[in-house]
């Protein structure tokens, strides 16, 4: 792919928030004709694309709508040059059939998902690679049916709501950095870029794309499991002394795992304490899928790096504690699942 026009048929999977952010910008801000939408999607989300198409709201309050060929059957919507998936982590192996279907030989898989994704340690040097992390893909469902070859990672700094199906509001930010699994600038990087800047999207692209996801997780893996357990929005997670000391030590453990694997940190927790501040006060993804009933990203989140940490002999203590108490808090809801057999 030698330019960002290699990029014709577009699919979504996962028409949510983020997903739906993707479809409004390119179905609304590229010039006409110049891709063509298509969705995986089922229940309620499928009927309103079919019915009225796809709506979103920008900043001023204007209602865009772009409209999406959507079904819940991705052969029949054909080979796709771009596949995007922004699914919820436990989701993942029960689509990534659907993701295989509408792919061919070329096609590229962007990957905006939140948390240690599948294919991490595919093309990451050090003493952890080619690791498999059975918490994001047990039995490696997923990375059998996308090869690693075809997929580019993807960290999304932007925020988006859904409060009906096929409909996107109160958007913020809208920053993408993409880049290789194997690192370095490929042609189909700098293409798929040029395709999403022209979109509106500001896009930064990565020579290592693993850092860039390690340094959003570093973040994200303490404030979102401790909203989904207190309901407390992020700035009263910081604001509690005692609170803020423990994300500091579980972040300070994630920090050592990170190291190891060649993703050093050079900041320390309250740094970036400051920069989560910046954000004001808001409901973590995680406190809002609780909320709404919603199974919850644990295992990507938390899962992964304690895994990693048990890979190479580094003891998390306190972000044992924290997936303890979150696995727990999910199973009394129903939305985490129950242990086959006793925890270890």
């Amino acid at each position: 792919m030698s330019d960002s026009t290699s990029f014709k048929k577009i699919a979504i999977v996962g028409v949510g928030a983020i997903g739906g952010l993707f479809a409004g910008w390119m179905g609304s801000r590229l010039p006409a004709g110049r891709v063509q939408l298509s969705a995986v999607a089922r229940g309620e989300t499928l009927k309103a694309l079919r019915e009225r198409g796809l709506t979103w709201v920008d900043a001023d309050g204007a209602e865009h709508s772009v409209q999406v060929t959507a079904s819940d059957d991705a052969a029949s919507l054909g080979v796709q040059d771009l596949v995007i998936v922004s699914v919820k982590g436990p989701a993942m192996p029960q689509v990534a059939p659907a993701v295989r279907a509408l792919m061919g030989p070329n096609s590229v898989v962007l990957v905006a998902m939140n948390g240690v994704p599948w294919w991490f340690f595919d093309g990451l040097p050090g003493e952890a690679a080619g690791l498999q992390l059975n918490t994001v893909d047990p039995g490696g469902v997923t990375a059998q049916h996308i090869p690693t070859a075809q997929v580019v990672g993807c960290v999304v700094h932007a925020s988006a709501a859904a409060p009906q199906p096929a409909r996107i509001e109160r958007i913020k930010n809208n920053q993408l950095i993409i880049g290789e699994p194997a690192g370095g600038v490929s042609p189909r990087v700098q293409a798929l870029s040029e395709l999403l800047t022209q979109a509106g999207f500001g896009v930064t692209v990565s020579e290592r794309i693993q850092r860039d996801i390690w340094y959003k997780l570093w973040g994200n893996m303490t404030i979102n499991p401790i909203s989904a357990i207190t309901g407390a929005p992020c700035d009263r997670i910081l604001d509690d002394p005692l609170v803020r000391g423990y994300v500091s030590a579980i972040m300070l453990e994630a920090k050592a795992i990170g190291a190891r694997i060649g993703i050093p940190i050079d900041q320390s927790p309250e740094d970036r304490h400051a920069v989560t501040r910046k954000l004001g006060s808001f409901k973590t993804s995680m406190l809002q899928d609780v909320e709404a009933g919603r199974p919850i990203e644990l295992d990507a989140l938390v899962g992964a790096v304690r895994e990693i940490g048990q890979h190479l002999g580094v003891a998390t203590p306190n972000m044992d504690a924290l997936m303890g108490l979150t696995r727990l808090m999910g199973q009394m809801r129903g939305l985490y699942p129950e242990p086959t057999k006793t925890p270890q």
